[in-house]
């Protein structure tokens, strides 16, 4: 598969790294291109480096990896409202999240992913790996107590969810099917409030919700029947 990584920083490292590892051909750009150069170099002979419109050109899917108050620059820069990336698969794994408070930039807006896919005319966008921080993703694989990562994606395209479905499989991960798009800002929501758990309580974020066999109650109680 093609893939373009849009930005130099850790998480399109931590992905790029691994997908370059399943053997998937990889393009980066960012706005300096020495950057991108150099993360090129660090994922290997199956990438290069390449400017915003190389890279909005060569990809099958798209990784938009940047900051989000970043977002709209690079969107312009690689001509997304121009239809550059029309039907492409685009990536999201973006938190717009104030960082210290652990709330939501633009609570009562739309979804960043929501305003991505306006912006990004003709794209199929996933909202996905937004959950985890990028050194998890550099765990080969994210298992913890021998269960692998359960990964949600967002996403209105059938195919584009098959097919980053198959990018979190390359991890090592189980891909989740979370419903369409307008969903996303539930996982945006979700991010906020578990990294101030992680953060700012020291809590174990897993542990606020029960295991599936115990969702409605005790299996087998009062709260199991019909």
């Amino acid at each position: 598969m093609r893939i373009s990584i849009l930005g130099t920083g850790n998480m399109g490292d931590a992905l790029g790294t691994q997908w370059a590892r399943a053997g998937h051909e990889l393009t980066v750009a960012g706005r300096d291109m020495d950057k991108a150069a150099a993360l090129a170099r660090r994922l290997g002979p199956a990438a290069r480096a390449g400017t915003w419109a190389e890279a909005a050109a060569f990809g099958d899917v798209v990784l938009l990896a940047v900051r989000d108050h970043g977002i709209p620059a690079v969107l312009e820069a690689v001509g997304a409202a121009d239809g550059a990336l029309r039907g492409r698969v685009l990536i999201d794994c973006t938190n717009p999240v104030v960082p210290g408070a652990f709330t939501l930039v633009e609570p009562h807006s739309s979804s960043m992913a929501a305003r991505i896919a306006q912006r990004a005319v003709g794209a199929h966008v996933i909202k996905a790996f937004n959950l985890c921080h990028a050194d998890v993703w550099r765990m080969t694989p994210p298992l913890f107590h021998g269960r692998p990562l359960s990964v949600p994606l967002c996403g209105d395209d059938r195919d584009a969810l098959s097919t980053v479905s198959s990018l979190v499989s390359d991890l090592g991960c189980v891909p989740v099917l979370g419903g369409g798009l307008e969903r996303a800002g539930l996982l945006e929501s979700t991010a906020a409030f578990m990294m101030g758990l992680w953060i700012n309580a020291g809590a174990d974020a897993q542990a606020v919700l029960p295991p599936l066999e115990f969702a409605m109650g005790e299996p087998g109680g009062l709260n199991d029947r019909p």
